[in-house]
C-alpha cells in the first residue's frame, strides 16, 4: 500500500439532500474514523437543505474547498450520486473519489444501464419504462401483458435508498406507478427474479490488474462467482466509472446470473455487505479507502 502523506488535507463530504441522507452520515463517519489515525481530516456536512458546513460551521463551498488537498466524496443518491456536488468541486479544482459527472449521470440511469449491458450479451430481467408524461393507466396494461409476473417497480433514475415496489396485480402495478410518478419523471418496472441478491466491489490498478474485482458478498458456486465478478469489471469499464463502483444482481437457482444495477458510489458504512469481502481477501477497510485516495491523486 502507497503511503498517503500525514500532511495532506482531506476532507470529507456526506450528507446532502437525498433520500439516502442517513446512510451517507454513516458512510462519512466511517471513512472519517478509519484515516483519522493517521490524518487530520475535515468534516464537510451538506445539509438536508443543500447548505455546506465544514467541522460544524455553516461556509460556502468556495471557503471550504480552499482548505483541502483531496475530497472524499462519501454522498449517496440522486444530486449527490448523479454528479452535482462533482461539478462544484470540478470548478474548483479539486480533486474528489468516484466518477465523473457524465458517467455518474448515466449509471444513475437504471434503464440506460440495462440498454446498454444487454447490448453486450449481459442477461438483465425483461424491462420497461413509463414516462411522466405517458398514458400511464394505458402504458401499465401493456407492461403486465407483456412482462411476467411479479414485477419489480422502482424510479429509473434514482439511488438505491428509494422504495422498491414488487406487485402481482394490475392494481398494485397502477398504484405503485403513480406513486413514483408524483416524484419522479420516469419508473422502471422489470420482471422480478427470485433467487439471491448479490453485489461485487469493484476497484482500479489492484493486485496487477487494471480494474480488479473483490469476492461477491454471498457465497456463491465458483462458476456464478466469476460471472459475477467478469460483469461487475465490465460494467465498470463500460460506463468509464472511475476509481471504483459496486453492481447488484440476483442470482436465480435455474435461471442463473441477472445484472440489475450499478453504482458508483456505494455505501460505506461500518458492517457494509459491500465492505464485508474485503477481508477474505486480507484488505482491510483503511487500506481500501487510502488506495481510492491514491487513485483519486493518481499515485497509482
Amino acid at each position: 500500500m502507497i503511503t498517503l502523506p500525514s500532511s495532506l488535507r482531506i476532507g470529507v463530504i456526506r450528507g446532502g439532500v437525498s433520500p439516502e441522507y442517513e446512510s451517507s452520515l454513516k458512510s462519512g463517519a466511517n471513512v472519517l474514523k478509519d484515516l483519522s489515525e493517521t490524518h487530520k481530516l475535515l468534516d464537510i456536512f451538506i445539509s438536508q437543505d443543500g447548505i455546506w458546513h465544514m467541522q460544524g460551521m455553516e461556509k460556502s463551498p468556495e471557503r471550504i474547498l480552499k482548505n483541502v488537498d483531496v475530497i472524499f466524496n462519501a454522498l449517496h443518491g440522486t444530486w449527490d450520486e448523479d454528479g452535482e456536488v462533482k461539478e462544484t468541486l470540478d470548478r474548483y479544482g479539486v480533486p474528489c473519489t468516484g466518477s465523473g459527472k457524465f458517467s455518474s449521470v448515466f449509471a444513475q440511469n437504471k434503464w440506460m444501464v440495462k440498454d446498454k449491458m444487454k447490448a453486450l450479451g449481459i442477461k438483465t430481467p425483461v424491462y420497461a419504462v413509463v414516462r411522466r408524461s405517458n398514458d400511464i393507466g394505458l402504458k401499465a396494461q401493456e407492461i403486465f401483458n407483456s412482462i411476467p409476473h411479479p414485477l419489480r417497480v422502482l424510479p429509473a433514475n434514482a439511488g438505491s435508498g428509494e422504495k422498491v415496489y414488487k406487485v402481482s396485480s394490475f392494481r398494485e402495478l397502477l398504484t405503485a406507478l403513480e406513486n413514483i410518478l408524483i416524484k419522479y419523471d420516469i419508473a422502471l418496472v422489470e420482471e422480478f427474479i427470485a433467487g439471491e441478491d448479490a453485489s461485487c466491489l469493484v476497484t482500479e490498478n489492484f493486485r496487477g490488474e487494471n480494474v480488479y474485482a473483490f469476492p461477491p458478498n454471498r457465497v456463491l458456486s465458483k462458476e456464478e462467482k466469476k460471472t459475477i465478478e467478469d460483469i461487475a469489471k465490465k460494467v465498470h469499464k463500460e460506463l468509464n466509472l472511475s476509481h471504483y463502483s459496486s453492481s447488484n444482481f440476483v442470482v436465480s437457482p435455474r435461471r442463473g446470473v441477472y445484472f440489475l444495477e450499478v453504482n458508483s458510489l456505494p455505501r460505506l458504512h461500518k458492517g457494509s455487505e459491500i465492505l464485508n469481502p474485503l477481508a477474505s481477501v486480507g484488505v482491510s477497510v483503511k487500506e481500501f479507502f487510502n488506495h481510492i485516495l491514491n487513485l483519486t491523486l493518481k499515485r497509482v
